[in-house]
């Protein structure tokens, strides 16, 4: 056993690696140390990772990220040594302040208020140092006199980080919940700033006291804070960021504390621009064999945060700094491994995608590869193929499926192997518009040998005449939400082909939605200045984001659908589509627990695809292991902040017309916000 209470390998390590793996950590070690990207640092993780052999997953992905660790002076004496005993120890960055913290100064003086540049080359800089602002700096005091001296050394200590080129500035937490002063300084900043990042410092946990500081010199008996409740230090940062206008080089670093806001109160800060976590050795404990340690609430916290994109910095005192940092490695290193599914879902981590058009675009074999590669969707289809033919047919029979949006013939896979099951004979017409398709589908078929059990149709199922009629008809048109491929229009169409008590699979589907804070995809979304980025709904796999409530249900569609029984008959002889309304609207309230930020809504779908099989990305019951479909997030142009025990009331239309479908929302309470997206202006899916 080793200090950690856990088996080490035979060398004394802190687990085993693979030969390769330890390749990939020592070269990423040599970049991050000559080239550190402070804002980027899983790019190199996963280049690596995703130039190895698939085989390896089990060994070589353990990580979601890889694992980048400062350490934290509050004063230097011999920079360039500290630097050096930095890397000797194995940490990655140090932060230290930019100008001594107890140099209260009045600018005006000609003297050097801070180190030369010339201790460290520009490339270190640039690399391995954070710089910190003096700690004595308070820009909303009330005497004037220390408000203009804290404000001219604010500036001039963040004139000197932006000459140094360093990657961050770490700033302090505010001194009250609202700073005027500061924010304007800090917003100027940004303005300014090209390259340097700002970092704001916030505890996860503060008295209320700590917030207001006395001007005067108080009596020590009337300051005890022991009975103040903590407060959510979340609302601190929160009213900075809004004073700042939400600026994308805004982030912050959250300092553990040795208690621990709720679970609710973490989760909300994952929907943050989290950028590091200061790491205090006064939270550790001794284990008993001497070594440093956390105890278990700590160590959850850290798992969950592992799952991040953030770094990691120690403070302290302490003499055995490198045994914290071995601690934290091995915490890291000892992780949940990721899933296949995970693995795969890497690189569209919070990448915004816009959705696909199938009726007005072919889609590419790329597309068609990465749906046919997952593994819940077409086990599920056949699952419930199988139980359809069960149900409704018998040995004897020949069953007509109808597989409408063929693709390149995953479904009709699917319902061969079902019919085998259930010992069922079958026929099979395949519809595809796309020629593309087609031509891998009429290769598929010789190949599979399906020739006498397959029909190809190259046709859109909306225009394709036929007298042949199917006892059960199969597709797979859903989108992120359920209904924006326009899943609804296509089998309504295609309903005519479908026998009285024909099946359609899916039998139904619901879009779900949810409120949703997420700083970094509202700035992705802002960084393009036109309003039609605001009113256009995004494929993504959310990761640094908050779901504020539970989703709920919004729009349902139902196949075969009782209307379009009805008129069937009145354009038997049509050559045109039959047209059905599909328009919908719904008003949903969502209670709010906590203080927060509304940056848009988030959508998902549950699909019954026949009897009791479903398929499904809502979270409340998510099919594990399916990637075909990400969420769909629908950004506000404005944030609102929302307080605890608010409303929230989301106003939804699926509007339509000839040419195209569109959706429109709006947000009435707390407050009433403009309609996005008014008449399809902006994004529509066309017909």
């Amino acid at each position: 056993m080793n200090g950690y209470g856990t088996d080490i390998d035979e060398n004394g390590g802190y687990g085993t690696q693979s030969g390769i793996l330890k390749i990939a950590f020592n070269l990423r070690r040599f970049l991050e140390q000559h080239w550190l990207n402070l804002t980027a640092v899983c790019f190199v993780h996963f280049t690596l990772m995703s130039s190895m052999n698939n085989n390896n997953n089990n060994n070589l992905n353990r990580e979601h990220y890889p694992f980048s660790c400062g350490i934290e002076y509050n004063d230097v004496c011999d920079l360039r040594n500290e630097v050096d005993n930095a890397y000797d120890t194995g940490f990655d960055f140090l932060a230290v302040p930019i100008a001594h913290p107890r140099n209260k100064r009045d600018i005006r003086l000609d003297q050097p208020f801070t180190r030369s540049d010339l201790l460290l080359e520009s490339s270190q800089w640039k690399s391995v140092i954070v710089a910190k602002l003096s700690p004595w700096l308070h820009v909303d005091s009330l005497d004037i006199t220390i408000r203009k001296t804290s404000i001219d050394a604010m500036k001039q200590e963040i004139s000197w980080a932006a000459h140094l080129a360093v990657p961050a500035l770490m700033i302090p937490t505010p001194t009250k919940s609202i700073s005027p002063f500061y924010a304007q300084i800090i917003n100027q900043t940004l303005s300014s700033l090209t390259n340097m990042r700002l970092w704001m410092r916030i505890p996860l946990t503060t008295p209320e006291l700590s917030l207001d500081r006395s001007e005067s010199v108080a009596d020590e008996t009337n300051n005890d804070n022991s009975s103040v409740a903590p407060v959510n230090t979340w609302c601190i940062w929160n009213d900075f960021r809004t004073l700042c206008n939400q600026h994308p080089s805004l982030f912050v670093v959250l300092e553990m504390t040795a208690d621990l806001p709720s679970p609710s109160v973490i989760n909300q800060w994952l929907g943050e621009p989290v950028k590091a976590i200061i790491i205090p050795t006064s939270i550790f404990v001794t284990n008993p064999n001497g070594y440093p340690s956390l105890i278990q609430k700590h160590r959850e916290f850290l798992r969950k945060i592992f799952k991040y994109n953030i770094q990691f910095i120690l403070s302290g005192c302490a003499e055995n700094m490198q045994d914290y940092l071995k601690y934290i490695k091995y915490l890291h290193e000892n992780q949940e491994p990721i899933t296949e599914v995970e693995y795969f879902e890497q690189p569209y981590l919070d990448y915004l995608q816009m959705p696909l058009q199938p009726l007005m675009d072919n889609l590419e074999s790329q597309t068609y590869e990465i749906f046919e590669r997952d593994p819940v969707k077409y086990l599920e289809y056949k699952n419930a193929i199988r139980k359809a033919l069960l149900a409704t047919t018998t040995p004897d029979s020949l069953t007509t499926v109808m597989v409408v949006g063929a693709g390149r013939g995953p479904l009709i896979k699917s319902a061969i192997t079902a019919s085998l099951e259930a010992s069922r004979k079958i026929r099979v017409f395949a519809v595809e518009k796309n020629p593309n398709a087609i031509v891998t589908l009429r290769n598929r078929i010789v190949m599979e040998g399906w020739q006498e059990i397959v029909t190809i149709i190259e046709c859109d199922m909306r225009y394709w005449q036929t007298e042949e009629r199917a006892d059960i008809m199969v597709s797979e048109l859903l989108g992120s939400f359920g209904d924006n491929e326009l899943s609804p229009e296509c089998l309504d169409g295609a309903q005519r082909f479908l026998k009285p008590n024909g099946i359609s699979i899916p039998t139904w589907y619901t879009s779900y939605i949810a409120p949703m804070s997420s700083s970094k995809l509202y700035n992705e979304v802002a960084s393009h200045t036109s309003l039609k980025h605001f009113e256009t709904p995004y494929v993504v796999k959310a990761h640094n984001f908050h779901q504020i409530a539970t989703s709920k249900p919004l729009f349902t569609f139902t196949h075969p659908n009782p209307e379009v029984t009805k008129t069937i008959g009145e354009q038997k002889h049509s050559l045109q589509p039959i047209v059905i309304d599909n328009d919908r609207f719904e008003t949903i309230d969502f209670s709010v627990e906590n203080d927060t930020m509304l940056h848009g809504f988030i959508g998902y779908f549950d699909c019954c695809l026949y009897d009791d099989v479903h398929i499904s990305i809502n979270p409340a019951n998510f099919s594990t292991g399916m990637f075909s479909w990400f969420p769909i997030y629908f950004p506000i142009k404005e944030p609102i902040n929302i307080q605890k025990g608010n409303k929230i009331t989301l106003q939804f239309w699926r509007n339509s017309n000839r040419s195209k479908v569109w959706y429109e929302w709006t947000v009435t309470s707390p407050l009433v916000a403009p309609i996005h997206n008014t008449g399809g202006r902006s994004y529509w899916i066309g017909l």
